[in-house]
C-alpha cells in the first residue's frame, strides 16, 4: 500500500467534528510514518490505534515528536487539547485485562477535547466494586463499559443508571469466551433497555459514539 492508496480523510474534522483514526496493527512502520507526516503537514492531529511496543518505538525513532500511549497501545502526533472541564464521560472496565481497550476509548475522547474519568476493575464478579462507584458515575453524561468473559458489566450498569451506556466487548476470557464473541452476544442479547454495543475491542468506536451523543445534546441545548 502506498500513501496515495490510503486516501486520508483530511476533511473528517470539518465534516463530522472527528479526528481520523489510523488503524496501525496491519500497517508497516513506513506506512504509519508517511501517514503521520501527511497529517502533520495538513495541520491535523493524528491518532494511530493498535500499535505494539516494538512498532511504536520504531515509528518514534523516525518521528521523534510522536507520543506513545503505552496503556492504550496508541500513538498521537500533535497537541492534544487541554480539556479544563469536569469529566463528561466515564470509562469503566470489568477487569484490569480490559484496560487497553478502555484506555483507547479514553484517549480517543481526550483527542477531541472531552474529559474522561476512568473506573477500572469494577466488574460484576465483585458487584460491590461497581456499587461503590455509582455516586461518582451519576454526574457523567455518557458511560462506556468495557468487559470480557460473558460481558455482563454493561447490562448491570444500564439497569442501574439512566445515562446512555455503550458496551464494548473485549477479547479476554477462557475457552468459550471465543475471543470476545461471548461478550458481544451477551451484550447484544441484553435485557437492559437502550444499551448500545460496538464491535469487539472497539474502544475508538465507543468513544466516537459517545462524542456523537455529546454533540447531539449540545446542539439541542
Amino acid at each position: 500500500m502506498t500513501l496515495q492508496e490510503s486516501r486520508l480523510d483530511l476533511q473528517r474534522r470539518r465534516r463530522l467534528g472527528m479526528v481520523e483514526a489510523v488503524w496501525g496493527q496491519h500497517k508497516s512502520v513506513d506506512q504509519i510514518v508517511a501517514i503521520l507526516q501527511t497529517m502533520q503537514s495538513a495541520g491535523e492531529l493524528a491518532l494511530v490505534t493498535r500499535v505494539d511496543q516494538t512498532k511504536a518505538a520504531a515509528v518514534q525513532e523516525r518521528c521523534p515528536a510522536v507520543q506513545i500511549h503505552h496503556q492504550a497501545a496508541c500513538l498521537t502526533l500533535g497537541e492534544i487539547p487541554v480539556t479544563g472541564q469536569e469529566s463528561q464521560v466515564a470509562v469503566l472496565s470489568g477487569g484490569t485485562s480490559d484496560r487497553r481497550v478502555a484506555e483507547e476509548a479514553a484517549l480517543a475522547l481526550r483527542v477531541h477535547g472531552v474529559a474522561t474519568a476512568s473506573f477500572l476493575d469494577v466488574g460484576v464478579a465483585g458487584l460491590h466494586r461497581l456499587l461503590d462507584v455509582l455516586p461518582e458515575l451519576r454526574p457523567m453524561s455518557v458511560l462506556i463499559a468495557c468487559a470480557g468473559m460473558e460481558g455482563a458489566l454493561p447490562t448491570v450498569l444500564a439497569g442501574l443508571v439512566p445515562q446512555p451506556v455503550i458496551g464494548v466487548p473485549v477479547s479476554v476470557g477462557y475457552g468459550v469466551s471465543a475471543g470476545g464473541r461471548a461478550a458481544l452476544d451477551g451484550m447484544l442479547a441484553s435485557c437492559a433497555p437502550g444499551l448500545s454495543v460496538v464491535n469487539i475491542d472497539n474502544g475508538y468506536g465507543a468513544a466516537m459514539a459517545a462524542l456523537r451523543i455529546l454533540k447531539g445534546a449540545a446542539a439541542q441545548s
